[in-house]
């Protein structure tokens, strides 16, 4: 595992005729008002560079500009208590360079504040005698994650080269990500794009939601495979890859996903998460080049409730 500085989170706003003549620490504070950061805190990332105006260092009392571009990197704390643990993992492919698991619903991917243990992390450090470092001492061999109740498919980096191609074919769209999801409603187009940017909610920072503002663009392509009752069952293949994409998309055009806790309806089917698996991933091999692509079925409790709602 290398050396290199680790960042627990990157954040970037662009900012508008209405936000100029701010401060720049009180700006930034403000951002991050759900994670309770101080604004003593945020003056010493400014002061350290970690935030950054234009790509430019500045003081703690630079009054914003419109059209000013924030950059935000926030380092680890380098002490650090994550630990392996031989927490059972369901492979579904393995060499010298990558791994591919099938995640359980409930597993965290890496740790974070109130998750230290029991991750898809933890299990890999137990199993693998080494992983990527690129992600620091928090997400090793960390390429790309899914969400802690979602299921399915998910590949490590065991070295860094493994890790540059992975992610560079993530940043490429190359790689192939379906997933299989069900959701509110009897959606009426058999096949359609959802192309909608994704940014935070600004009524509650730790959600995410269809914005124009400090966004990105957030692609997602679907197919109904059927429709069951009041609900209906979708592959969607991603071409962007956006925290909580699909998701938010899927609330944003009125068909939630079922079991979502959090964009979701109250009254829905009993999954313990939202009904969204990882189903096919598919990536050019890092070394040899090759083409892989693999898949994995429905879990058991998915499987149940689509069973339960066609017998209705």
């Amino acid at each position: 595992m290398n050396s290199s500085q680790p960042l627990e989170e990157e954040y970037g706003w662009s900012i508008s005729a209405g936000q100029a003549g701010n401060r720049i620490d009180k700006f930034i504070a403000e951002q991050l008002e759900a994670s309770s950061v101080s604004r003593t805190q945020v003056q010493d990332w400014i002061k350290s560079g970690a935030a950054l105006v234009n790509a430019r260092m500045v003081k703690t009392n630079y009054k914003l500009s419109s059209d000013d571009e924030i950059s935000l990197q926030i380092p680890v704390s380098e002490e650090t208590d994550i630990k392996p643990e031989a927490i059972p993992l369901d492979i579904v492919y393995e060499d010298g360079d990558v791994i591919v698991i099938n995640k359980v619903r409930g597993m965290v991917v890496h740790p974070a504040p109130g998750h230290r243990s029991g991750t898809v992390v933890n299990a890999l450090m137990h199993h693998c005698k080494d992983l990527s470092g690129i992600n620091g001492l928090l997400r090793p061999g960390i390429v790309h994650r899914i969400d802690k109740d979602t299921t399915g498919l998910i590949m490590a980096a065991k070295n860094d080269l493994a890790h540059r191609s992975l992610a560079e074919q993530l940043k490429e769209h190359s790689v192939t990500r379906k997933y299989i999801a069900l959701a509110h409603g009897n959606i009426p187009h058999d096949t359609g794009t959802i192309d909608a940017p994704i940014g935070r909610d600004a009524s509650d920072r730790k959600l995410f939601a269809v914005t124009d503002r400090n966004s990105k663009t957030a692609i997602t392509h679907f197919i109904v495979l059927e429709r069951i009752v009041d609900y209906t069952l979708l592959e969607l293949q991603l071409e962007t890859g956006r925290t909580h994409q699909i998701r938010v998309h899927m609330k944003y055009i009125g068909y939630p996903l079922a079991g979502d806790p959090v964009y979701g309806r109250s009254k829905t089917v009993m999954l313990g998460g939202q009904a969204l698996h990882a189903a096919v991933l598919g990536f050019t091999h890092p070394r040899s080049g090759e083409r892989l692509q693999f898949e994995a079925a429905l879990p058991d409790d998915f499987e149940h409730v689509l069973n339960s709602l066609r017998t209705r």
